[in-house]
């Protein structure tokens, strides 16, 4: 039922029972904001100071029927809707902690992907050899993921219709002539294939059929990026996937760097050359989550990059995903190209299914659930963590 400001204005002491303008600000108690599930608009819980008697709640609740009164025990106060004078009013009642907002949960349903890839099946496992990959319905429901790589086969089954494209800056081919791109967006989020099966997968062509594309080119593809995902519909976040680079380069480190500040969370393969990231771009970039890649054994790739500058490791030798040529054609393939869209993908899951983060925090998440110190044959001074899902 909803409060009104009148019945909740004459509980307010006489130096406070004017016009909630007129008073000071820092006498208010806070509004705490849903951290997690859906904000019901207009909905608060009301939580007394520890200490409040039975008879407190009475006298603030008044005539009025709330969704929930709190009594008895040591957490006391009441749940229901409240107009913006009502909320305001009652922020100055001296027995108000705090008011927190109203937020729906459901049940986080675990389901299971027998015979899955086992890049797959590793991201849900702390030991190695399942071939089960577990992860919670949910998906990457309401996320967009951009794959800025040679394009996107968008008709392949595995994409279910969510793949589409977004922008081309490097042919006048609106497809993916290579393969690369398709096998990268399946693994982020393809049904059979992908961790995040439920997202929105967007094209971003930078590299053309033979793989190559130019700095300026892998520029405008991010800034497209930037500059397009604020008018999407992606209410659960964005994430973005490099699985291309190359020499240092400080226009796609800033470019990167930029795309990260305006909220896109962006996995980038660490590289394939055995060496140290740092001399590589986008890799190099400290605000990216850079990826490393591992083989099912659980050693690092022999091809894979190293250094301070890798965040996360993720399976990345001989992975299975969509390819081009037909609507259900695969091919494995090894890369830390393969490595980075399992982190782009689990980055989208994890957007679902907390709620949303800063791309560094989400970075940092992702590291701190990370199987520790599984991983052989890691350079000293190259972080030792092997992404998980925890489901």
């Amino acid at each position: 039922m909803l409060f009104s400001a009148a019945a909740l204005l004459a509980l307010l002491p006489a130096a406070l029972a004017a016009p909630a303008t007129s008073g000071p600000l820092d006498k208010r108690a806070p509004i705490v904001s849903a951290r997690a599930g859906k904000v019901v608009p207009g909905k608060y819980i009301v939580k007394l100071k520890d200490g409040a008697s039975d008879a407190v709640v009475n006298k603030v609740l008044g005539k009025h029927k709330a969704d929930q009164i709190y009594k008895g025990g040591k957490f006391k106060g009441f749940a229901g809707a409240l107009d913006d004078d009502a909320l305001e009013a009652i922020r100055y009642l001296p027995e108000v902690e705090y008011v927190e907002e109203e937020a729906v949960f459901t049940i986080n349903a675990v389901t299971s992907q027998t015979g899955a890839p086992w890049g797959l099946a590793r991201l849900s496992s702390r030991t190695p050899g399942g071939t089960t990959y577990r992860y919670d319905e949910s998906a990457g429901a309401g996320t967009c993921s951009y794959i800025i790589d040679t394009g996107i086969y968008t008709a392949h089954s595995d994409f279910e219709g969510r793949a589409i494209w977004g922008s081309n800056h490097v042919d006048s081919s609106n497809t993916d002539g290579n393969g690369h791109g398709t096998h990268v967006a399946g693994t982020v989020g393809g049904r059979v294939h992908g961790v995040a099966k439920k997202t929105t997968l967007i094209a971003v062509k930078v590299l053309n059929a033979s793989g190559s594309g130019s700095t300026s080119g892998v520029v405008a593809g991010i800034n497209y990026v930037q500059t397009n995902f604020p008018s999407r519909n992606c209410p659960n976040g964005t994430v973005a996937n490099m699985s291309l680079g190359g020499g240092y380069s400080a226009s796609i480190n800033t470019a990167a760097r930029n795309l990260v500040s305006a909220g896109v969370f962006l996995a980038v393969a660490a590289g394939n050359d055995n060496a140290n990231a740092a001399n590589y771009s986008p890799a190099s970039e400290a605000s990216v989550c850079t990826v490393g890649a591992t083989a099912s054994n659980d050693a690092r790739s022999t091809f894979s990059n190293y250094g301070t500058v890798v965040d996360i490791f993720a399976p990345g030798t001989n992975i299975l995903s969509t390819w081009i040529g037909g609507t259900s054609a695969t091919r494995s393939i090894s890369g830390t190209s393969m490595a980075s869209p399992h982190i782009a993908g689990l980055g989208a899951y994890l957007l679902t299914l907390q709620g949303r983060r800063t791309p560094a925090a989400l970075c940092s998440y992702i590291a701190s659930i990370a199987t520790n110190n599984v991983i052989t044959s890691v350079p000293s001074g190259t972080i030792n963590k092997l992404a998980y899902n925890d489901v």
